[in-house]
């Protein structure tokens, strides 16, 4: 792997792109049927890190998260909540640099209207 070099200055990245980079990843996971706005109503008056399903806390160069989602039928609830956080962890660590602090997966529901592929 080749060594960085990091020059002077700044670079800041909107909580708007870290939400959607991990609501992405979270959908692009198999057995994820949707996010789930359950813990966005009250968040979304008390932060502007919220997004769909999403709640993101940003301590210096760390980001902790908290995703809540609708698992389709089928599919191991825990298989599935595993895959989210091993997802959303390698695409902050990747896509912006940050260090991942924690990745809480709380599945709100199982959608039962969809078969599984």
């Amino acid at each position: 792997m080749t060594e960085q070099t990091r020059y002077p200055g700044q670079t800041t990245v909107a909580p708007e792109v870290l939400i959607d980079i991990v609501r992405l990843s979270a959908l692009s996971v198999e057995g994820v049927s949707r996010l789930s706005d359950t813990a966005g109503e009250i968040n979304r008056l008390l932060s502007k890190s919220v997004g769909e399903g999403v709640y993101i806390v940003l301590e210096d160069d760390l980001v902790n998260t908290t995703i809540h989602l609708v698992v389709k039928e089928g599919y191991e609830v825990l298989q599935v909540a595993h895959a989210v956080q091993a997802k959303v962890g390698r695409a902050i660590s990747e896509m912006v640099g940050m260090q991942v602090g924690n990745i809480d997966v709380h599945v709100e529901d199982v959608d039962c209207s969809i078969s599984q592929d």
